[in-house]
């Protein structure tokens, strides 16, 4: 053989060694995108866990809840997940961005989401994913990073609801969509049309949003009659009047506000800002104990019919993903964007520390990796959730997020330095919700209501003066003695207020820019 016959063979062989070399990384390619689970993301407003069966409490008997509980057989449930800030605008940006409103702007109600915030919806568009949002939106500017939305207009309404797509969002509101039918049921049909039309050959990550159960808290027709003729359970706080029971620093939203909104639309519908169902409805001749035993019954009666249209809708869409034979590799997720005072301490609404505004419920299932039916107790933050699904995704963690991935906390190996605790902050200042900061640990939870609006939009000038607050939440978990006075804690109070300037500097939150928070700390700190 020439020396010439001999290198020309050796090349070939040569070529041939590294095609196979390339073949094996593009099947190892294929595998690993083939190996990238779809994310369903659902997520309801205001639909607290005290709402949902699988957490207890005195409504555990009448939610109906049997997909929240199908998940729940089939997945993990968080006992701990908890919001940076419990107001809807804020979570949402919380979740998107994976920052503190401190990092992406977002404070209040009355903040937008810029477009050019970085948010995760970009971050697994641009490795791959199909991405969707359907449902409510409420973040003021257009969306960014979905291959398609079509989102309620601002808060939405429950009947023939407005929604909004690339081709008129930016058009007069005669250019936008009118859907006939109720929101719930509406958003879900929207979400199995774009399941059912979009092509397989990429993962997904698609965000279904509920309106309910947001104030007016209404509900389809066929629930008309669920709960009819029959009382559901008080939680033991329902009458509790005034701070001076509990130690609290702060008056609070009590029922009493809720039973003069129902009122007012009472006596002029067209006028009030939202539509509630089943009036008219008055108070005027009750005693302060009868009237706020029946805006309860009527209020939380509202609440659990608009959430039964949420579990309805939720089968529809893992029935879906089982027929479709996408079940196995999609990672579902149900939660709601904060919690929600359904009675306790006389209060509605949200926006405080209290644990049933600042718990998450959260449910998810994964069957190729995450095991059935267990619970997690680890303290997890919505700023941890874009984290999550880019780990999921296969995708490096955006420096610019502040939250950890919990994908080894949910399969039984949680990382030895998790958080031990959970730092929160409210900022939308009023004077019967006072702006705050806090933590919350396994134990423990201490909150300092500072009372002032900064520069926030959306807050009332009128301070109030500056107040600790303390809860054992192992003796008190429902938060009923503010045990901030009482010596048996000081030291575990010193080592709390340590704890809490550790966190605000690891968040950046330290007030350094806002002298007059500078002169409360310094008067009010120790």
């Amino acid at each position: 053989m020439t020396i010439k016959k001999t290198f020309t063979l050796f090349n070939l062989t040569v070529c041939l060694f590294f095609l196979l070399i390339l073949c094996g990384c593009n099947r190892e390619q294929k595998e690993t995108e083939k190996k990238q689970p779809n994310i369903l993301f659902i997520m309801s407003d205001d639909h607290t866990s005290q709402a949902w069966g699988i957490y207890g409490g005195v409504l555990k008997d009448y939610v109906q809840n049997t997909n929240i509980s199908r998940l729940a057989d089939e997945g993990i449930v968080l006992d701990n997940a908890f919001c940076t800030n419990s107001i809807c605008v804020p979570s949402r940006a919380a979740i998107l961005t994976g920052q503190y409103s401190n990092k992406n702007g977002v404070y209040t109600l009355s903040d937008a989401l810029e477009t050019d915030s970085l948010n995760i919806a970009k971050v697994l568009q641009k490795n791959g994913y199909e991405t969707a949002i359907i449902g409510k939106w409420h973040l003021k500017k257009e969306p960014t990073g979905f291959d398609y939305y079509n989102v309620l207009n601002d808060q939405g309404r429950y009947w023939d609801p407005i929604l909004k797509t690339v081709d008129n969002f930016n058009k007069t509101s005669e250019e936008w969509d009118i859907h006939k039918g109720f929101s719930t049921d509406v958003i879900a049909n929207l979400s199995l049309e774009w399941l059912k039309d979009r092509k397989d050959d990429k993962p997904f990550l698609l965000m279904t949003h509920f309106k309910a159960t947001h104030e007016p808290f209404d509900y389809p027709e066929r629930f008309n009659d669920l709960y009819k003729n029959i009382d559901v359970p008080e939680p033991a706080s329902l009458y509790d009047f005034s701070p001076k029971t509990t130690g609290r620093t702060f008056k609070g939203q009590k029922l009493e506000t809720l039973a003069w909104r129902y009122e007012q639309a009472s006596d002029d519908p067209e006028k009030w800002w939202c539509k509630y169902p089943g009036l008219p409805f008055y108070t005027k001749d009750m005693d302060s104990l009868e009237t706020r035993k029946q805006v309860y019954q009527k209020f939380v009666k509202d609440f659990m019919r608009s959430g039964a249209a949420i579990d309805d809708n939720i089968g529809k869409i893992l029935d879906y993903l089982e027929k479709s034979g996408q079940a196995e590799n999609t990672v579902v997720i149900y939660t709601a964007d904060q919690g929600y005072f359904l009675g306790e301490h006389g209060f509605f609404d949200k926006r405080l520390i209290y644990d049933e505004s600042l718990r998450m419920p959260f449910v998810i299932r994964y069957p190729k990796e995450i095991p059935a039916g267990k619970r997690l107790d680890d303290i997890i933050l919505n700023i941890d959730f874009p984290a999550l699904f880019a780990d999921y995704a296969g995708v490096e963690v955006p420096n610019s997020m502040q939250g950890k991935s919990f994908r080894k906390n949910l399969i039984g190996k949680t990382p030895h330095n998790w958080r031990k605790s959970a730092y929160y902050r409210y900022w939308q200042h009023y004077p019967e919700r006072p702006g705050h900061f806090g933590i919350r640990n396994a134990n423990y939870k201490l909150a300092f209501f500072y009372g002032q609006s900064l520069d926030m939009t959306g807050c009332s000038d009128q301070a109030t003066e500056p107040a600790w607050e303390f809860y054992d939440m192992v003796k008190d978990p429902k938060e009923n003695y503010n045990a901030y006075n009482d010596p048996t804690y000081k030291e575990i109070i010193s080592e709390m207020k340590v704890e809490l300037k550790k966190q605000r500097i690891l968040y950046e939150d330290t007030d350094s820019n806002y002298p007059v928070m500078q002169e409360i700390f310094n008067k009010k700190w120790n």
